[in-house]
């Protein structure tokens, strides 16, 4: 009784509402007063589809696919194929583009249906009808939400053409495994573009929405090709397509070709989403106001807007151009994970083309897992020795006459309480500075660093990208890398960059561009360069920085038959971190090793794991 009385209740309604709009075409005045109250009565809030993203490697490959719950590639009609189109308008909706967005007769034909069962079975939904049910209603079998439906039809075909209809029809609807729209659907279920797609895989593909998981080809692709080749059948009859065309549609052999979503190179990915974040809150002025911000709750309220606008841009749909490279990437990881596996310790590693200024490969730790804690750019420790190139060797030549051959003092120092020691308690007297720069004396660290002048060496120091470097790290203890909170071994692999680039710093980044899907550029960091060093200071450090390698604390990581090998090992107190960061003629790279919770791994240091792991990996680059 109360699917009759129901039943009879919409009958009336559509009347009326026929009636209606029968008059819309008759009156003017009364057209305007229907529209009028649609105009009050419904709001068509703006919707944005989401879209996927993409992050490409140097060669424009993709690495990583970009979305949260819907897999969804956006066409514009213009790139719909015709086929698709009429595929769903032969299947779905015959009259779409004569109804006012709804078709009565086939509403009369699902209400007969629907009494003659006694149930609610059918709906007789248009395209228009289906859009505004899943764009702004439910999917609740009910008359209530069937009137409604047809309400909001009628008000989508008055402020939208049926072209923005059917286009945003084709990208909304879902193809089961979490796959919305036609192009997203053909790339994964066949790994091709909707233009590449023949008659019979569009008809195919277009199968899916009707019941998303009675007809998904993984688990039921019988069911899916009967739905094919009934909408074959009705593409025919309905003279889309030919006698031709339809024979050998229905004789094709469909064959999947699933593309699984591309997530490769975790560590590397997870830095680009850091450093994409970075480039946002640079270019729309977040970076500004987070320092400006006075207290830490502004700062919070600020990040939180940064990452809500980088979450927007994301799901509008970014194409993400880097600079990874993926054998130097995966050679990196793989070594890592090797020659740490059976090791209670971590690592990470840095590699920058340093002419490019390009970050090619950035390491998080071993075995890592996406969004992880990231110890190549979120684990600041103390750098040890591996500082003293920066704020201690590079601004004495650049304040001073001296030269690598030049003698210094290394013997013990004391300035108010502080009396820094050599490693073993070692004595030493004069020696040269190449001396005390390969062998890493920190008597003369400290000492070179009084002479200097604090200030003066922070002033070149903080024209790098240190990011944790505050006014109460500007004590002697720096010298020895004695920081407050220290710095990661992906900045200082970016501040060494300089010593192979004539003194010039040009910040190394991952991300080249930022794109919309139309190819228009909508983020790119600037060139800036900062000229720190001049020639004859980089002269000097790359022929100091090689010493270490030749004959100083460096040796394991020498590389035999290399044209140029530089570089500086690191070592804190209490063994706690070791660290080598140096370069070839092309690659700047730096490595930490060490634990979470800083602990002694002394017997690594022992072995010079670190030394002797940097050079594997440099050995496999090129």
């Amino acid at each position: 009784m109360r699917i009759l009385t129901g039943n009879l209740f919409i009958l009336i309604f559509i009347s009326i509402f026929t009636f209606l709009f029968i008059q819309t075409t008759k009156e003017l005045s009364s057209a305007q007063s229907l529209h009028n109250v649609l105009d009050e009565a419904i709001e068509l809030d703006e919707v944005t589809l989401t879209n996927n993203s993409t992050i490409l490697d140097r060669e424009g490959h993709i690495i990583s696919d970009v979305y949260a719950g819907e897999n969804r590639i956006q066409l514009p009609f213009s790139e719909i194929p015709t086929y698709v189109i009429e595929a769903f308008i032969a299947a779905e909706d015959h009259s779409f583009y004569e109804h006012p967005g709804f078709d009565m007769s086939g509403i009369a034909r699902a209400l007969f249906i629907n009494i003659q069962s006694s149930s609610v079975e059918q709906g007789g939904s248009t395209v228009t009808q289906q859009l505004a049910r899943n764009l702004y209603l439910n999917h609740s079998q009910t008359y209530e939400r069937k009137l409604t439906e047809l309400l909001y039809s009628y008000h989508l075909e008055r402020v939208l053409s049926k072209q923005e209809i059917m286009e945003m029809y084709v990208n909304s609807i879902y193809f089961a495994n979490g796959v919305y729209g036609i192009e997203a659907a053909s790339q994964f279920y066949f790994s091709k573009s909707t233009s590449e797609l023949s008659l019979a895989q569009i008809a195919f593909l277009s199968s899916i929405p009707n019941s998303p998981t009675l007809y998904n080809p993984l688990m039921n692709e019988e069911q899916t090709h009967e739905r094919k080749e009934w909408m074959l059948t009705k593409m025919h009859e309905q003279r889309f397509i030919n006698e031709k065309q339809f024979n050998a549609a229905m004789s094709e052999k469909i064959s999947l070709k699933v593309v699984e979503k591309h997530d490769q190179f975790p560590d590397y990915v997870t830095y680009v989403f850091h450093e994409l974040e970075q480039l946002v809150a640079k270019q729309e002025g977040y970076a500004q106001r987070l320092r400006a911000a006075t207290s830490n709750e502004e700062r919070i309220v600020i990040h939180d807007n940064l990452k809500k606008r980088v979450n927007e841009l994301l799901t509008g749909g970014l194409i993400i151009e880097t600079a990874l490279n993926p054998h130097i990437q995966q050679h990196a990881v793989t070594t890592i994970n090797a020659s740490l596996g059976d090791a209670q310790i971590q690592g990470a590693a840095s590699i920058i083309d340093h002419d490019q200024a390009e970050i090619v490969a950035i390491t998080g730790g071993t075995d890592y897992q996406k969004f992880d804690f990231h110890r190549g750019y979120q684990a600041f420790r103390q750098p040890g020795s591996a500082f003293k190139p920066l704020l201690v060797y590079g601004p004495l030549f650049e304040e001073t006459n001296l030269s690598n051959s030049s003698v210094i003092d290394a013997g013990p120092i004391k300035r108010g309480n502080y009396e820094p020691e050599n490693f073993g308690n070692a004595v030493y007297e004069k020696v040269s500075i190449e001396e005390a720069f390969k062998n890493s004396y920190n008597t003369a660290a400290v000492r070179i660093l009084d002479m200097v002048g604090i200030e003066p060496a922070f002033s070149y120091l903080n024209q790098f990208d240190f990011t944790q470097i505050s006014a109460e790290d500007h004590i002697l203890p720096a010298a020895l890398g004695g920081l407050s909170h220290g710095v990661s071994v992906n900045e200082l692999t970016q501040a060494y960059s300089v010593f192979s680039t004539r003194g010039i710093y040009r910040s190394p980044r991952a991300i080249r561009e930022v794109s919309d899907l139309n190819g228009n550029v909508l983020y790119a960091w600037g060139s800036e360069n900062k000229e720190i060093w001049s020639q004859t200071t980089v002269d000097q450090m790359k022929s100091l920085l090689s010493s270490v390698v030749s004959d100083g604390t460096g040796q394991p990581a020498n590389i035999a038959g290399s044209s140029y090998v530089g570089g500086k090992t690191g070592t804190t107190n209490d063994f706690n971190d070791l660290w080598f960061v140096g370069s070839t003629e092309r690659y700047t790279s730096g490595i930490w090793l060490g634990r979470d919770e800083p602990s002694s791994i002394y017997e690594y240091s022992q072995r010079n794991l670190h030394t002797h792991l940097w050079r594997e990996i440099m050995t496999g680059l090129e």
